[in-house]
């Protein structure tokens, strides 16, 4: 297309204006009538100058000179050049049909938090390097064992990676795109564009190609390389159009018999205004339902992160594959996390609870297995990484193609069926026990007010020096809470306040009993009032709450245990020396009593005295005395309880021995197996009818009455 541009000028100034899309300018000493075929007239330079006169109404005229220039279109080199290399072949020439070209600069490397460690050791090696190279000095041995220690660190660190250091390997920039993995993968490729509906969604990418011969249709979520292209692909995240391109696609390779390849690399759906009333849910949901009625192979790879029904849309496969730091879930954990705990900080521990890693949910059964990535991550070596993906797809597909169709939909509906735990041909019970939030909080009370009972029985039982298991676990109660506490904090958005608070009363000078100033004592009510106030929200920090119950009443009984033994200590020193001499011997005679000795009327005279002068001390000590117990009651009591134990134990032998005799060990371990895979309830009654019938036709039952009736005497 060429292109004419016109310029005018006068002897007083130069005036542009736009005049029906050409500029214009006056000029004097005009001499004919302007023509189209004058202006088109060839010149050597391109440039054309004519002269021409203008009537302005019927008083005046205006001579005026144009100056043209025509500039040819420059041709574009879509899709071949014109100097195409006769000699190519035609898989090379199928490149010029893709937009997706070499980058012009390479990447800049980009360090993540968790990696600045050993970037930091890498340097310093790199440094050492340099350093004896130009001092000519051999440190060869000690630089190769320091290289061989980086790399059993970065060995360690890639091996033990936490869920949300994955996820940010996941999300890395320089990570390889779906189409480095295809353009890598394939023999032969050309993209495929548009749903037929009006428009071509960047965000996904479509196309055949051909891997060692054979054809496939590849569909993916494309990111971009830097900011440009992230904004032109809106950073893989598809509107209503991308999934009605993928599904049209897949639908062609239905029809056409190509097995489909999958490419999982997305935050989510896009989730704007606009996305929305274009039918957004709609267009996931028709990708989720046809999906499972095609009648060829489907698998899916997730290459970096899949997010929620965004990726599923392109996921419903008879095999899930995952790279080893590629992340799916259902919500990313920033936003669980300012859901659950009103702040994206809080993201680390969403990401370990979610389970988003691809070892757990190939430990989960969701993925059909792990894709192995060099360590670094993908981006490290992206070739070798696409040719692991390319050796899976390979496998897998020789064995879904082995299947015939009926086969193949049963065997991608029973995947998806399986995730949570469904099987096949087995009934499901009309009215299932689930472990709903509340029994979960339930159990979780019952357990703190067990805790809490052991721990008070600990304290009022002990009588020697503090017991260091009890100590142990009140100061383990107290790192709990003081880590819940900061976690509310973090969670009601109070951290900021607590930190200045902190750091206001560090700069207090070290006075015990130093009274606040006003100004930082009202600040710091008012952040307790605020705390105090969300956290007696209903249902909101059960387990803080619950927390905090138990260590007010740890406290209040350590407190009490001190205040008895200091109780204890102020009674041994008021009473004589003469008076404990006299209750060692009515405990000695107490002693020879419940041994069966005869009691010694002395000795009962004795013990009336004592009882009298111990009365009168402690009345001295201010101390008013309730009443008196006997303790042999509690020695009988405790001794029937001994009793009753050592009776129980006979009792489950005795019934252990009959289900030996009666040989229905295997059967009741069936029926353990049975209930836990959720067998019907008429089912587990009457098996365990049949062998209760069975064990007590085996046992002694006229014993088990008499050892009864001797425990009750």
């Amino acid at each position: 297309m060429n292109s004419l541009s016109l310029l005018g000028r006068n002897g007083r100034g130069q005036y542009r204006g736009n005049f029906q899309g050409f500029e214009f300018g006056s000029c004097s000493n005009a001499t004919k009538e302007l023509s189209a075929s004058d202006l088109l007239r060839s010149s050597s330079r391109g440039f054309y100058r004519y002269w021409s006169k203008v009537s302005i109404g019927s008083r005046k005229q205006c001579q005026f000179c144009i100056f043209a220039k025509v500039n040819k279109g420059r041709k574009h080199e879509y899709p071949w050049p014109d100097n195409l290399d006769p000699n190519i072949s035609s898989e090379q020439q199928l490149t010029y049909l893709s937009h997706f070209k070499p980058l012009a600069e390479k990447p800049k490397p980009v360090t993540l938090p968790f990696e600045k460690p050993l970037m930091d050791l890498e340097q310093k090696i790199v440094e050492v390097q340099t350093m004896a190279d130009e001092t000519g000095l051999d440190f060869s041995d000690q630089i190769g064992a320091l290289e061989n220690k980086y790399q059993q660190a970065l060995k360690d660190l890639y091996t033990h990676l936490t869920p949300i250091q994955r996820l940010a390997i996941a999300r890395h920039p320089n990570r390889p795109t779906v189409l480095d993995h295809i353009l890598t993968i394939t023999d032969k490729w050309v993209e495929l564009h548009g749903d037929r509906a009006g428009y071509d969604d960047p965000a996904i990418v479509t196309g055949l190609g051909t891997i060692d011969g054979k054809g496939y249709m590849f569909i993916g979520h494309q990111k971009g390389r830097n900011t440009k292209e992230n904004i032109a692909r809106n950073f893989a995240m598809p509107t209503p159009h991308g999934y009605r391109k993928a599904l049209r696609l897949m639908k062609y390779a239905d029809h056409h018999g190509f097995p489909i390849i999958t490419f999982v690399d997305t935050p989510g759906a896009f989730a704007d205004l606009k996305s929305e009333e274009l039918g957004q849910g709609e267009a996931i949901a028709q990708n989720l339902r046809t999906m499972f009625g095609f009648k060829v192979p489907i698998v899916t790879v997730v290459t970096g992160e899949g997010g929620s029904g965004g990726a599923l849309a392109i996921a419903c496969a008879n095999k899930l594959f995952m790279l080893e730091n590629s992340a799916f879930y259902v919500a990313s954990p920033e936003a669980c996390a300012a859901i659950l705990w009103k702040t994206s900080q809080a993201a680390p521990k969403a990401a370990e609870k979610l389970r988003i890693t691809a070892q757990e949910h190939y430990r989960l059964k969701i993925a059909d297995g792990i894709i192995p990535e060099p360590l670094g991550g993908a981006h490290a070596d992206p070739t070798w990484t696409s040719q692991q993906i390319k050796f899976t797809i390979i496998q897998a597909m020789q064995e879904l193609t082995a299947m015939d169709t009926e086969e193949l939909l049963r065997h991608r509906r029973n995947k998806f069926r399986l995730i949570g735990g469904f099987q096949e041909g087995i009934p499901v019970e009309p009215e299932r026990k689930r472990s709903m939030k509340q029994a979960d909080v339930n159990t979780l009370a019952t357990d703190l007010e067990s805790e809490i009972e052991n721990l008070k029985k600990k304290i009022l039982e002990k009588t020697g020096p503090p017991d260091l298991l009890t100590s142990q676990a009140i100061e383990k109660l107290r790192q709990e809470v003081d880590k819940d506490m900061t976690e509310a904090f973090i969670a009601m958005g109070l951290q900021g306040k607590l930190e200045s608070v902190k750091l206001e009363l560090s700069k207090l000078p070290d006075a015990p009993n130093q009274p606040l100033n006003r100004g930082l004592q009202e600040r710091v009510d008012d952040m307790v009032q605020e705390f105090n106030s969300k956290l007696s929200r209903p249902g909101a920090y059960l387990g803080l709450k619950t927390k905090l119950e138990k260590l007010k009443m740890v406290n209040r009984l350590v407190e009490l245990k001190e205040k008895r033994e200091r109780l204890k200590a102020e009674i041994n020193e008021k009473i004589p020396a003469e008076v404990k001499a006299k209750m060692q011997l009515l405990k000695e005679a107490q002693e020879k009593l419940r041994e069966g000795g005869e009691l010694d009327e002395h000795l009962v005279d004795e013990a009336k005295r004592v009882k009298e002068e111990l009365e009168s001390v402690l009345k001295a000590a201010n101390l008013e005395i309730v009443g008196t117990t006997n303790r042999k009651s509690m020695d009988v009591a405790a001794e029937l309880q001994h009793g009753m134990g050592k009776m129980k134990e006979e009792i489950d032998r005795d019934i252990e021995r009959a289900v030996n005799a009666a040989g229905v060990g295997p059967e009741i371990e069936q029926l353990k197996a049975e209930v836990a895979k959720g067998s019907s309830p008429e089912h587990v009654r009457k098996t365990a009818a049949e062998i209760k019938e069975k064990i007590l036709a085996a046992l002694d039952a006229e014993a088990l009455k008499e050892k009864a009736e001797n425990g009750r005497c």
